[in-house]
């Protein structure tokens, strides 16, 4: 007769009602760790002493002679026990009862929002509607419309630092340039956030848009700017800044909520009745805010 191979032996041993609660799993072995341990010491003895290095090649060896016999000639493997039990979940969170919601429930973004090139008008004609109140300043202030020029370029040259106001009072062409990048280049960039965010407030925008933002913008950059220019934080006329940005924010807003807004994935995943404009019963079913017009 054919007798059975050794590496079979160790698991007719166990009856099936030995392994009902029971579960097999691999036998812990410390070898993983100490053959890492082993490898790190090799390393480290590079810039340390080689002494530290035969350690670790010791402990290497060792860990991979130890970690073979674990696997051959048959993987070592014990029997845990289970406890098979019902785990109640408890909360101290209390729910309510959800009323029926309508297709306008949780809008993850506007239904309509306005295009980029929206953004983009609007913050060129909000960008030079802020220049105004900036000229106005140089002109009651400084007798020089190209002050505030020059004090926006100063942010950029560190080696006006120390220039006297007289010296920004007067025109410099690398200033006009450099302020009408630094400025065409914000105002850019806040009127594509006006176009992004403006369809998100649908209360009162330009309240919003001419007012609330700038404020809150101002106050971020009251806090920043010293660390960002320290010559524009020394000679900022901060109520003047803030009728800047006003005027911006009225004029970009009032821009970009002229322009034609787009319609989003989200109005596509509208039912077809909502995006057809057709007020049908279902139509109305979903959407409890019409019946609390009736």
């Amino acid at each position: 007769m054919q007798q059975d191979h050794p590496i079979n032996q160790p698991e007719q041993q166990h009856s099936p009602e030995h392994h009902a609660d029971t579960v097999l799993l691999p036998e812990p072995t410390p070898w993983p760790m100490v053959l890492s341990l082993g490898l790190a010491l090799s390393i480290t003895g590079m810039v340390t002493h080689w002494v530290v290095s035969l350690l670790g090649l010791v402990l290497t060896l060792r860990s991979m002679v130890g970690w073979f016999f674990d696997v051959f000639p048959h993987e070592k493997h014990i029997y845990v026990p289970v406890q098979a039990g019902i785990i109640e979940i408890t909360s101290t969170r209390t729910t309510r009862s959800q009323l029926p919601v309508g297709v306008d429930h949780r809008k993850l973004i506007p239904i309509e929002t306005f295009s980029v090139t929206a953004g983009l008008k609007g913050g060129i004609v909000g960008g030079i509607a802020m220049i105004l109140p900036a000229a106005l300043f140089g002109l009651i202030r400084y007798h020089s419309v190209w002050y505030a020029v020059n004090l926006l370029a100063a942010g950029g040259f560190v080696h006006w630092a120390g220039e006297s106001d007289a010296f920004l009072a007067q025109f410099h062409l690398y200033g006009l340039l450099a302020a009408t990048a630094i400025h065409g280049l914000t105002s850019i960039l806040i009127g594509l956030l006006y176009g992004a965010m403006l369809p998100m407030f649908p209360r009162k925008p330009i309240l919003t848009a001419g007012f609330v933002a700038p404020l809150l913008w101002t106050g971020i950059l009251y806090s920043a700017l010293g660390v960002i220019s320290p010559i524009l934080n020394a000679r900022i006329d901060w109520l003047w800044f803030v009728i800047s940005q006003i005027a911006f924010g009225l004029v970009c807003g009032f821009i970009v909520n002229l322009q034609v807004k787009v319609r989003t994935p989200q109005f596509r995943a509208l039912p077809f009745s909502v995006r057809a404009g057709i007020h049908s019963d279902q139509s109305h079913k979903e959407d409890p805010s019409h019946k609390e017009d009736q």
